[in-house]
């Protein structure tokens, strides 16, 4: 069942999409970070995400 309400969107790509992976040590990270909480690196990127159904 496809989410249709517009304040769940958001709720759900706030809450579990919205991260940064680091590329060092593969850990998720918060919004907000500058480096990563397990390896201290600086090498962060988004996490890839699209909100969507299955294809």
């Amino acid at each position: 069942m496809p989410i249709t309400d517009p304040e769940l969107i958001a709720i759900v790509q706030k809450r579990a999409l919205k991260k940064y992976v680091c590329r060092n040590c593969g850990a998720l990270n918060p919004w907000g970070a500058t480096k990563c909480r397990r390896c201290r690196s600086k090498n962060l990127r988004p996490k890839h995400y699209e909100l969507g159904g299955k294809r």
